[in-house]
């Protein structure tokens, strides 16, 4: 199959914006030969350098062209460079960058109040990332029993093979060793339980709880998904134990799984949520969102963001969730997502010796592996074929395409794993 971009007029819009010299003159520009040792070495970074996007392809200085199922870890959820997008960031631009939360953001309300319409929420507090917004949840959960007049309820539930953030409370709440290791005493308040074991759940439950936390799909974890009675389950026991329930769906939100965040298929509402990634398809943003009662510590003064809300990023936001709520948007992205799912199990079914199940939900998706074979051989074979993947705990890889993926590109990206897991076949791995 031959690869497709977008209209050429954006991909001149892209090329004009990466091409230009710093001398003014369009002159392109090389990448370097090898990694900065300016930047901290703190990640395992590919080799490979990009100087545009189109859609769910990205491109390097020398032309060639990768399919992009990782979408910077879920975020580019529109794809790159969206015309939509790119006309609400642009506009916005020429006019206000930023105020501070000193004043009143315009941009800011209406984002709010959009997803207050379109959620379980009363209130939103808009931030720059997810761990940021998970942050917050904690502190609202904290906050609330602490108004209550019950300030030793401030201990939460959370789940093993979760990740919430990389700060020092999210990290806590995750529980990752590798993580947490050399970073000094772990922040205290969390009770970490197995997935998935519900006797443990009830038994970490005390009188110095404040709310249990989960991702309805992890991830990081190994795109793990939560059952719809599971989830049930914890509403009610959150409800008989006076406990806040808050859903992290940094990842699993804003369409990602078919509906505009994971939980509404198990027809349940959270107290508090945190989001990020795709409500700012690309653009910083984060926000955790709220029910008035949830919500009822957070006065003046107990929680802040110098960046948080500012014009810029509630442009695109607003952008974003006008692509997503249009009428048929998420059903589409159900009909993507069961199509890419029968092409992978049939996959499975060719190369039993490489793949042991299918995962996911919507467009969230992970490929379990076979114990021989591991997620980086996998994610460096599909880069030999201008594939980008993404590599989970438990031994997966995480197939995470931008929402409005063609029919066309989903068929080039099974073929292309397909001849990744039949070189490493080939190779005896």
């Amino acid at each position: 199959m031959t690869a497709s971009g977008p209209p050429s007029g954006q991909a001149a819009l892209s090329a004009a914006s990466v091409n230009a010299s710093p001398d003014g003159h369009g002159a392109p520009t090389s990448a370097p030969s090898g990694p900065s040792p300016a930047v901290m070495p703190t990640y395992g970074r590919q080799d490979l350098v990009f100087e545009r996007g189109e859609g769910a392809w990205l491109v390097t200085a020398d032309g060639d062209r990768y399919l992009d199922l990782a979408s910077g870890v879920a975020v580019n959820a529109l794809g790159h460079a969206h015309p939509h997008l790119v006309a609400a960031l642009t506009a916005q631009a020429g006019r206000l960058w930023h105020t501070s939360n000193l004043y009143r953001v315009e941009g800011q309300e209406r984002v709010a109040e959009r997803l207050v319409d379109m959620t379980f929420a009363d209130r939103v507090f808009f931030c720059n990332s997810g761990a940021e917004a998970c942050e917050g949840a904690i502190k609202t959960a904290r906050r609330y029993h602490f108004v209550n007049g019950q300030p030793e309820r401030w201990r939460i539930v959370t789940f093993e093979g979760a990740f919430h953030g990389r700060t020092i409370a999210t990290l806590a709440a995750g529980g990752n060793p590798k993580y947490l290791e050399g970073f000094g005493p772990e922040a205290a308040g969390f009770d970490h339980v197995p997935f998935g074991d519900h006797e443990a759940l009830e038994r970490a439950i005390g009188p110095e709880t404040a709310a249990i936390m989960i991702e309805p799909v992890q991830g990081e974890g190994g795109v793990r998904t939560v059952p719809d009675q599971c989830l049930k389950g914890l509403r009610d026991l959150c409800d008989e134990k006076g406990l806040l329930l808050i859903l992290d769906e940094v990842q699993s939100g804003m369409g990602r799984t078919g509906r505009l965040f994971a939980h509404e298929w198990a027809g349940i509402s959270p107290d508090i949520m945190a989001v990020a990634k795709g409500i700012g398809g690309g653009f910083p943003v984060g926000a955790f969102l709220a029910t008035e009662e949830a919500a009822k510590g957070m006065t003046a003064g107990t929680h802040g963001s110098t960046f948080g809300g500012n014009p810029l990023a509630m442009a695109v936001a607003d952008a974003v969730l006008d692509v997503v709520g249009e009428s048929d948007f998420l059903t589409d992205v159900q009909t993507k997502a069961l199509r890419f799912k029968q092409a992978l199990e049939a996959l499975k079914d060719r190369f039993p010796n490489a793949i042991a199940e299918v995962r996911g939900r919507g467009l969230l998706m992970g490929l379990k592996l076979q114990p021989a074979l591991q997620p980086p051989a996998v994610v460096k074979a599909a880069i030999g074929e201008k594939l980008l993947l993404v590599g989970a705990s438990d031994n997966v890889v995480r197939l995470l395409p931008p929402l409005n993926i063609t029919d066309a590109e989903i068929a080039e990206a099974v073929e292309r794993v397909g001849r990744a897991l039949e070189g490493l076949e080939g190779q005896g791995r």
